[in-house]
């Protein structure tokens, strides 16, 4: 797995448009497995810092329990409607996918903000990263996978 750092440096044009538009939304949709292993979407937030991108959760939440239990996870970042006459106007969707990595110590929690030592803090490893939007006439899509080049695909 892939930290934010790390992703920047192999892919800083995707990387940059993705935390633009990451930072643009506060709210985001986290998905993560169930114990059956079926999917659960919940609201979330993210944030960047030290090269890292993180996202906390209130104590014993659903989610929470989830990732603890199976860490894998993707998010949506979804941007406002484009003017139906300008589609190119549309900001685009990112989605990314990995890990979340839970982080217990009760200092780096503390230095998160965090309200006392039953709140979650995960930083995210990322295996995957799109960037979907509309140029002209075409749907573009650039995608990254850890260890790959990004892949730039238009379709009509």
């Amino acid at each position: 797995m892939t930290s934010w750092k790390e992703f920047e440096l192999q892919a800083p044009g995707l990387a940059a448009v993705a935390r633009e538009v990451m930072e643009r939304h506060k709210h985001k949709v986290l998905a993560t497995l169930r114990k059956d292993g079926s999917p659960r979407v919940s609201g979330t937030e993210s944030r960047f810092d030290g090269g890292e991108l993180w996202m906390g959760s209130m104590p014993g939440a659903v989610k929470a329990l989830d990732l603890r239990r199976d860490p894998r996870m993707a998010i949506h970042v979804t941007s406002p409607d484009p003017d139906e006459a300008d589609p190119s106007s549309w900001a685009g969707d990112v989605k990314l996918a990995g890990r979340a990595v839970e982080i217990t110590d009760p200092k780096v929690l503390a230095e998160a903000g965090l309200p006392g030592t039953d709140s979650h803090l995960f930083r995210i490893e990322l295996s995957e990263v799109v960037w979907t939007r509309v140029e002209g006439d075409e749907l573009v899509i650039d995608t990254w996978h850890e260890g790959a080049e990004v892949r730039h695909i238009r379709r009509k």
